[in-house]
């Protein structure tokens, strides 16, 4: 995974998203410098997100086993 992980960073416009549940059992996409994400009902809605955002890149997307969060920041 590690490899994926930094042969995909360099020097690719492709981006790296994250696909897992949350705490509450919800889906989660999440772009693993956090630059976008979001949070779904199901699976597929999540990977067809994942997959528009990260430009069509199936092999770009982790699905993770572990929990993972969608955190809000607010600007003041």
């Amino acid at each position: 995974m590690t490899r994926l992980l930094e042969s995909a960073s360099r020097g690719s416009a492709t981006r790296i998203v994250l696909v897992g549940r949350n705490r509450a059992g919800y889906w989660v996409a999440l772009e693993q410098g956090g630059f976008f994400g979001g949070l779904f009902v199901n699976r597929a809605h999540a990977m067809k997100y994942a997959l528009l955002k990260n430009g069509g890149h199936p092999e770009s997307i982790i699905e993770v086993t572990r929990e993972i969060e969608l955190e809000f920041c607010t600007s003041s």
